[in-house]
Order: C-alpha cells, then sequence, then structure tokens
C-alpha cells in the first residue's frame, strides 16, 4: 500500500497543477506510460504543501511556489482510499530535468491538458484556476 501518513489507512498524496502563462506542466511516466500533473505519496509527518512543492520539484526539476490551495481529488488504488490534495503553483527557479520515475515533462496549453492528461485526476480542478 506504500507510506501511509500518521498510521492511517488513507493514502495522502499532494500535487502541483503548475501554469506559466496559459501553459500547464504535464510529465510522462515510462513505468506506466502515461501522462499526468505532478504528484506523490506524503511522508510520514510531511505537511501536504511540503510534499507538493518536493514532488513537483522531483519529478520536474521545477522550484516552484504555491499561490494558492485547489482542493482534492479522493479515489481508490486497489481497495485503500487516496486523497490528493492539489495546489496551484508557479516555477520560480530549475530546469525541465528527468528523472527514474519521469522520463518527459512538457508544456502544454490549459485547452490540450484533458486531451494529453491520461487520467482526470487533478484535471477537473483547472477550472477553478
Amino acid at each position: 500500500m506504500g507510506e501511509t501518513r500518521d498510521g492511517d489507512a488513507l493514502i495522502r498524496a499532494a500535487g502541483g497543477i503548475v501554469v506559466d502563462g496559459d501553459r500547464v506542466l504535464l510529465v510522462h511516466r515510462p513505468k506506466y506510460d502515461d501522462w499526468s500533473l505532478p504528484k506523490g505519496k506524503c511522508k510520514r509527518k510531511e505537511s501536504d504543501e511540503d510534499c507538493a512543492l518536493r514532488e513537483v520539484e522531483e519529478e520536474t526539476g521545477y522550484r516552484c511556489e504555491i499561490v494558492r490551495s485547489l482542493g482534492e481529488s479522493r479515489y481508490h488504488v486497489g481497495v485503500a482510499p487516496k486523497v490528493v490534495r492539489w495546489f496551484l503553483m508557479r516555477p520560480v527557479g530549475g530546469d525541465l530535468a528527468p528523472t527514474r520515475e519521469v522520463d518527459h515533462a512538457t508544456w502544454v496549453s490549459r485547452e490540450e491538458v484533458a486531451d494529453v492528461a491520461t487520467f482526470a485526476v487533478g484535471v477537473e480542478l483547472l477550472a477553478s484556476v
């Protein structure tokens, strides 16, 4: 099930909807061959904000700042419930860099996100941005 926070059965994760003007940052994960918004599981006792900032930087190479909270997505991974807290972010430094989990990151227009993203997780929150 992976690491959960505070020993609960809920898988907690956080991620960023990183925007630059009318562009949104998406990442490609070769293990799953999917395109998604950058996100990942929270470490024990890590705040959602810290998790989101860490995961975005780990997956994209960009250091970001949080503009505001956007809400959450809820779904199940197998039988385990998962909640992802999303934050609107803007890049403040760094460069796009591939990692072992993410082999490519790219900017797409806001209108293209729904067509490019493999799953709707987090994408539904773009309407509030």
